[in-house]
């Protein structure tokens, strides 16, 4: 069985939106070390093969485990709940997720929350109204998103997820790539 460890290295760098000197600089490895180990021409070490893996917020189990044992399907029992963002429920709905492209999360407001301002970063944000309805703020800008609408944007700005209404509200958001 052939491990092809600078392939899966260089696909998670990839996935992080990591540079190699970014990832060097996380590691506390040099760029060409990176470059060479990418290209199968060195190998590595496990201790620097964790402190790399710890960069890209991935375990060694995750990374040596075979893909054929993915989860694909995923249960209520599954989610992971977020105390302190604001919400009467925050749960990431995929395990682990926050090492993945994006993050999706079911999201509960209850009349009168609101979660945390966001700072601007770079990636997107959708979300789906299942009940209820909220206010999306866009750096000053205020918009109301009723139930069965959505919304989409560039998180290069402020934002923020208001419940100003008096039944709770709940939303299918998708973060990309994850901000935790």
């Amino acid at each position: 069985m052939q491990l092809n460890i600078g392939q899966k290295i260089k696909a998670l760098r990839l996935a992080s939106n990591l540079t190699q000197t970014e990832l060097a600089d996380r590691a506390n490895l040099t760029k060409g070390f990176i470059s060479q180990l990418e290209n199968d021409q060195t190998s590595i070490g496990v201790d620097s093969l964790a402190d790399m893996l710890e960069a890209l917020g991935v375990s060694l189990t995750e990374f040596f485990s075979d893909d054929t044992d993915v989860q694909v399907v995923f249960s209520p029992e599954d989610r992971v709940a977020v105390e302190g963002k604001g919400a009467e429920s925050f749960e990431l709905l995929v395990p682990g997720s926050t090492n993945n492209m994006m993050d999706p999360i079911m999201l509960t407001l209850g009349a009168g929350e609101r979660l945390e301002e966001g700072d601007p970063h770079p990636g997107e944000q959708f979300g789906y109204i299942l009940d209820g309805a909220v206010t999306l703020r866009l750096g000053k800008t205020l918009h109301h998103v009723p139930r069965h609408h959505c919304f989409h944007f560039k998180a290069d700005q402020t934002h923020q997820l208001i419940n100003s209404g008096k039944r709770p509200a709940r939303i299918l958001w998708i973060v990309a790539p994850p901000q935790m």
